[in-house]
């Protein structure tokens, strides 16, 4: 059986398999580095690798035949664990790097105790990931996928034309985007049209993100799900995808600021036994107008997506994949080179 390569893909199946190989690559490659805990970077990037080998057999799924080691449940499981590591490292870093260096010195020195109890806690963690990285489970997980990889298994569905189910593979994600509920927060209805709440104080910033920080926080799970999916395939779309995807990143950054803000208070509010405006009120109050800053970026974005024409544009995008992209490339360059040799100037 002839492997699949970026070049001669041309079915689900071929895509579903250049996925799965490129993110196992990607994982393995910083095992090691992980292990011996050698770089925070190494860890995120096999933590990435984790979550876009699990979108990909999520997304995938009508093409595959994995074997049970290497379902979704099982990916997700190991991912979980090096999230954990990958959370007090990014902690850590805005900790250190970006508060405090501004913080008085007398919240510095309280601040060095909560990050004491930070590296204390990241020792536990670290070997609850090594525990999970020697375990059988996820030995059988490298094993069986690095066997379906040599050989694979597909479904009925993998021999379709990937440009034929470009469409019902993106969709429903999107849709799932577009209909959740966050996108209402902080908004009001004016007859048939909805619109966010303009010029709200920082009071009523705080207390909106308080109620509904659950709700924005799943849509930034799901902006993530998509932006993954929505990555395996700009090759086949317009710069208008591109546009679109963006915004995706955009908002998952965005709304990623805002959790790790109320993450982190919570963070210190354990380590110190107190809530942070207590013990450390300038960071405080520099987490709480990261906070606005961030609400008002979202509201931009939510505006935008509120808008019936910017999500027909992005459903109709979706409908409209190229046939051949490689080809299709080739034909761009060829005439935007012939363009260049044929100007008067």
């Amino acid at each position: 059986m002839k492997l699949p390569t970026t070049s001669t893909a041309k079915t689900l199946g071929d895509w579903a398999y250049l996925g799965i190989e490129k993110h196992l690559k990607k994982i393995l490659k910083h095992e090691a580095d992980v292990l011996e805990d050698r770089d925070p970077e190494a860890l995120h990037q096999m933590r990435v690798g984790m979550r876009r080998l699990r979108s990909a057999v999520t997304g995938f799924a009508p093409a595959l035949d994995l074997p049970e080691s290497a379902q979704e449940k099982q990916i997700g499981k190991i991912a979980l664990t090096l999230g954990k590591l990958r959370d007090l490292d990014v902690l850590k870093e805005a900790l250190e790097k970006r508060y405090k260096p501004n913080l008085p010195r007398e919240e510095q020195k309280v601040l060095e105790k909560a990050l004491a109890y930070l590296d204390k806690r990241r020792e536990k963690v670290l070997e609850q990931v090594r525990e999970t990285l020697h375990h059988k489970s996820y030995k059988q997980f490298k094993q069986s996928l690095k066997a379906w990889l040599e050989s694979p298994k597909y479904q009925a569905m993998a021999q379709m034309p990937i440009h034929e189910v470009l469409p019902d593979l993106l969709l429903p994600s999107v849709s799932d985007l577009l209909l959740h509920q966050a996108w209402l927060v902080g908004t009001q209805a004016e007859e048939t049209e909805i619109k966010p709440l303009k010029n709200l104080s920082h009071e009523a910033v705080e207390e909106q993100i308080a109620i509904h920080g659950e709700v924005l926080h799943d849509l930034r799970k799901q902006t993530k799900r998509v932006r993954y999916q929505m990555e395996l395939f700009t090759d086949f779309y317009s710069p208008t995808y591109t546009a679109f995807l963006e915004d995706i990143k955009s908002i998952q950054e965005i709304l990623g600021q805002i959790q790790d803000s109320f993450v982190l208070a919570e963070f210190l509010a354990d380590a110190l036994d107190s809530e942070t405006t207590k013990n450390l009120p300038t960071l405080a109050k520099q987490l709480a107008e990261t906070r606005y800053e961030m609400w008002q970026e979202w509201q931009l974005l939510q505006m935008r997506y509120l808008n019936s024409h910017i999500r027909h544009s992005f459903r109709s995008e979706l409908l409209l994949p190229s046939k051949d992209p490689i080809n299709e490339q080739v034909a761009e360059n060829t005439k935007s080179f012939n363009g260049i040799v044929n100007s008067p100037n």
